[in-house]
């Protein structure tokens, strides 16, 4: 698909679907077409797209998803362990399902809307306040065309001081069984003061045809909320996606994020998280372990705007095959954000010959009372260990696979759902004996 083939493509759609009625939503859903329109794709000129090329990924057939015979059945045996007790939100095709979905948790604690709803009711000056916040930090094409299709988006609000009993589960279904889908999933989650909860999503892909994701998550957390965010990434190799989570820390608060990744196609994650308010803490923990063909890049920002914060980011990289992997965080330190306390590393390990990694780490600073640190390694297994391990009997495979289980498990120790951890154990190991 050519730059004129997607701008018709979205004006077709967008002209055929019902006009938002809420000024605010088709505002944004103007400013993402003309952003498009002006920036068209992202290439390998562009510095933040250098070693990931989106337009090569689109220059295929796809066409927008319509309606899908996805069922219970189909999502039977994809369910996450612990979905007995969780809040199970299920997209199809970039679209929310209600009659897929399971809500165990009362209106009183979690609301779910669609945005248009959403901006025309209690929730009209959150919308406005921080709808489309996100463009600020990816101000192009790729976040643009998401911005286009708004209005199919879903809002969902935590109400203040809920301990969510319930995990949050999202499946984000793409049915690539008889067509080439196209899907631009928009989701806003609001956490009112004193919250906790947790949020877990994984990504599916049923069908082996091409499939293209263009997902944008913003998130808004007021004082004392804690939030912990997990995310699966375990697709096929005709299953490429752009996911952004974006996260504004408007009140004292914690966020916590491990993101893994182990197969698919074109895999880009864009994670920012920006702490507005004196005393935030974040943590974004990462692991890709990929092989085959698969590209991973992780495009993390933390931007400390306000004074005494912490964050914490660790990401790691197992990388087999012909597999690529890209690290660029960027941690700003704002003038006013003084005694920011920011750390920031990204360690890999390459098995095969033909495995690449390119890995940027950032920091700009523009305060003088700050504790910021940064770093980067590549490197192969440690071949002393490997020769410790089998001296005493223990075979090359199976010397190989304990190492980088281990390495690997400081990463996945972060996940503090315990199912969750089990099985992402499990799903890691996995790839490791069959690498």
């Amino acid at each position: 698909m050519n730059m004129s083939e997607i701008l018709d493509l979205i004006k077709r759609k967008t002209q055929s679907a019902e006009v938002p009625v809420n000024a605010t939503l088709a505002s944004v859903r103007r400013k993402g077409l003309n952003l498009l329109e002006e920036q068209g794709l992202p290439s390998a000129k562009h510095e933040e797209w250098k070693y990931t090329k989106i337009a090569g990924v689109l220059d295929k057939h796809f066409e927008i998803a319509g309606s899908s015979s996805v069922t219970l059945d189909d999502l039977a045996p994809i369910r996450l362990p612990g979905s007995e007790n969780a809040n199970e939100l299920v997209f199809v095709n970039g679209q929310y399902h209600e009659k897929l979905s399971t809500i165990r948790s009362s209106k009183e604690v979690l609301q779910i809307l669609s945005l248009g709803d959403a901006a025309n009711g209690a929730y009209k000056e959150v919308i406005e306040k921080n709808l489309g916040h996100s463009s600020e930090y990816h101000p192009d094409g790729i976040n643009a065309m998401n911005t286009a299709f708004v209005q199919d988006g879903v809002f969902i609000a935590i109400a203040s001081d809920a301990k969510l009993a319930h995990p949050l589960f999202f499946y984000y279904i793409n049915d690539a069984r008889s067509g080439h889908p196209l899907s631009f999933p928009r989701t806003f989650v609001y956490v009112q003061s004193g919250a906790e909860l947790t949020i877990t999503e994984q990504e599916i892909t049923l069908g082996q045809n091409p499939s293209f994701v263009n997902r944008i998550c913003e998130m808004v957390v007021e004082e004392r909320a804690q939030v912990y965010i997990y995310k699966i990434q375990n697709e096929s190799g005709q299953s490429h996606c752009v996911k952004t989570t974006h996260v504004r820390q408007v009140g004292v608060s914690k966020v916590h994020s491990v993101t893994l990744t182990l197969n698919g196609g074109v895999i880009r994650n864009h994670l920012n998280f920006i702490l507005e308010a004196p005393g935030c803490e974040s943590h974004m923990y990462g692991l890709y372990c990929v092989k085959g063909e698969t590209h991973v890049d992780n495009h993390t920002i933390v931007d400390n705007v306000a004074p005494h914060c912490f964050s914490n980011e660790f990401y790691k990289g197992i990388l087999d095959g012909h597999a690529t992997g890209v690290f660029n965080g960027k941690i700003f330190v704002r003038k006013d954000a003084q005694k920011t306390n920011a750390y920031q590393s990204n360690k890999n390990i390459l098995i095969g010959d033909a495995a690449t990694v390119y890995t940027k780490p950032q920091l700009e600073i523009f305060a003088d009372d700050v504790k910021c640190s940064h770093g980067c390694t590549i490197g192969r297994l440690d071949e002393e260990a490997l020769f410790y391990m089998q001296a005493r009997g223990v075979g090359e495979q199976a010397a190989k696979a304990l190492l980088l289980q281990a390495f690997a498990g400081e990463i996945l120790e972060k996940i503090e759902f315990d199912p969750l951890r089990s099985y992402a154990q499990e799903l890691v190991l996995n790839q490791l004996i069959e690498s």
